[in-house]
This record gives structure tokens, sequence and C-alpha cells, in this order.
């Protein structure tokens, strides 16, 4: 009779095992399936695309603003402290202010260029990176904002080297902007005066989170918990660490939040929790009838106003 209880039992934990292997497998298949179609940056598919276009995550995207930054800027690099080639146009107008414009999701610079532009018309000078793994700058992975932070920082002392009382505004669309509040959290450097996001996300988890759900029809668990640990095996992160609502509520430097209240990609939704979380200087600016990344199109006047009054304001301190 023992014999036999021993038999079962070697039975079912053989088949608990088995069980759990398959599962483990199918899961490591979901996570890297799901990595490879968000974060890697060689993949066609990304998890903004639809099946008619993929999603402009810079706002407007005008080619003869692009072909302007391109004659206008001077291309700059810098090396990242985990050894990446990282790339950025300037444009100096000898100005005391800087605006350091960031991208969205799968952009680059470029989509940036009528931000730069319009900047470049008030005399700011202008720097505009490309993310690592974007544009001209190395990388296999998109950062989601949370390696840019750091990035972001090496960009602002490559300023401070050019001219140390520089004004620096950190401006970003999309990711841009979730990585801009993202690095707000960091400790910046006096010189950096205030942010503007436009658009970001809450956290990597929370976006990710409502992409699953609309591109696949899957709940997070356990299929993003699964990627979550894939990505911090392949790009040095997991979703749950890469928080803007976490980092917003640390800022010391005055934040302006603007969203468009008919923005479903990142959700105007996510406009409230981020801006309570925020517990600096701040105002929020809600464009009506825009979509994501597109307050700057549909209300420019609305729209740059805001953003010139909040740049004014705290490079006159």
């Amino acid at each position: 009779m023992f014999h036999k209880k021993v038999k079962v039992f070697k039975i079912v934990l053989a088949t608990f095992i088995i069980i759990c292997i398959i599962g483990t497998v199918i899961l490591g298949f979901l996570g890297n399936y799901l990595y490879n179609y968000a974060l890697n940056s060689n993949a066609k598919k990304t998890i903004f695309s639809s099946s008619e276009k993929k999603l402009e995550t810079s706002g407007e995207i005008k080619e003869p603003d692009q072909a302007w930054l391109l004659k206008k800027a001077k291309d700059i690099t810098l090396n990242s402290k985990d050894g990446l080639l990282l790339h950025a146009y300037e444009i100096n107008n000898k100005s005391d202010i800087y605006v350091i414009a960031v991208h969205g999701y799968r952009s680059e610079g470029l989509g940036m260029a009528s931000y730069a532009k319009h900047f470049n018309n008030i005399g700011y000078n202008v720097l505009v990176p490309d993310l690592r793994g974007h544009g001209k700058s190395e990388g296999n992975n998109v950062g989601m904002g949370w390696p840019d932070r750091l990035d972001l920082l090496e960009w602002i002392n490559v300023i401070l080297k050019e001219k140390k009382n520089a004004k620096v505004i950190l401006m970003g669309v999309s990711m841009g902007a979730a990585t801009v509040m993202m690095a707000s959290g960091e400790k910046l450097p006096s010189q950096v005066k205030c942010i503007i996001e436009d658009c970001g996300y809450t956290s990597v988890w929370d976006e990710f989170k409502l992409q699953l759900k609309n591109e696949f029809h899957l709940p997070a668990f356990p299929v993003l918990n699964a990627a979550s640990v894939v990505t911090r095996l392949r790009a040095g992160y997991d979703f749950t660490e890469a928080d803007a609502a976490k980092q917003v509520r640390k800022s010391k430097t005055p934040i302006l939040f603007i969203h468009g209240d008919s923005d479903t990609f990142v959700p105007y939704s996510m406009l409230e929790p981020l801006y309570n979380a925020a517990k600096c200087a701040k105002m929020k600016v809600v464009i009506k009838g825009a979509e994501h990344a597109k307050s700057s199109v549909i209300d420019p006047n609305t729209y740059w106003n805001a953003v010139e009054h909040w740049v004014v304001k705290y490079t006159n301190q």
C-alpha cells in the first residue's frame, strides 16, 4: 500500500513538473514575442501599430520642417553610460535658453522638427536627440523612457559644458513625454528650469496593459509579467520600475502637463493621475478634440501660448 502511494505521488509530481515546464516554455515564448513586437528596435511591427498605418507619436510631421532641421542643425554625439553612441541635432542661436525636444515611440529626432522650428523662431537654442534604438543612435532596444532618462542627463551635461549658465527646458511628446517625466525624478542640475510633457503615459506597465488588451485582447497576467522578465534580461529594465507617475512625485522641477481629451492610445484618463502625483509647481492644459500627439495641430494657439508662457515664467526667475 505504501509503495502504491509513493508511485502515485511520483506520477503526480512528474505531471506537475511537466505542466510547469510546458507553462514556462509557453510564457517564455509569449514574453519574447511581446518583447520583439514592442521593444525590439529592428522589428517591423509595433505595439502602437494598427493594420492600416503606423501611429505617429511625435505630433505634427512635416517633411519641409524635417528638411529644414537637417539643413539648420549640426550633428553631435555622446557615449552613453552603457557604451552606446547616441546622436542629436543641435541648433545654436547664442541664447541662454536651451530646449531639449524629445521624440516619441518608433519616431526619431526628425519627428520633432516642427517643434524645433517653433523654438528656433523664438530664438532659443534647440537640441533634438535620437533616443537609443531610434534614428542615428545605437541600440537594439526601445527604452520607453526609462534608460533614456539617464541619457537625457548626459545631454544636459553636454549643454552645460558648452554654457555653464544655460537655462535648460525639457520637452517631450508621447514616449518623449514619459522620458522627461522619468528624468524629473532624478537629481537634475539647477540649470534645468522647467519641463513640458505632452501626452505621456503613467507607466510602461499601464501603457502595455492597455495595448495588450486592445491589440491582442489578452489580460496583463501572466503575459505582461513574462514580457517584463524577458525585458529585464534583454534590455536591463522591467515594466514596473519604468513609472513616470512615481518619478514626477519626486520632481522639484516645475512641470506643464498637456493632453488631448480625444487621445485613446495614451488615454486622456492618464493625465489626472500624473498631474495629481506631482508635488512640484505644475499646470495642466487640456486640448479639446485632440487625438494622440496632435494637440499642437488641433489647437496651436492654446498649445503654444501655454508652452511659451511656461518657459518665460521659469526662465525669468
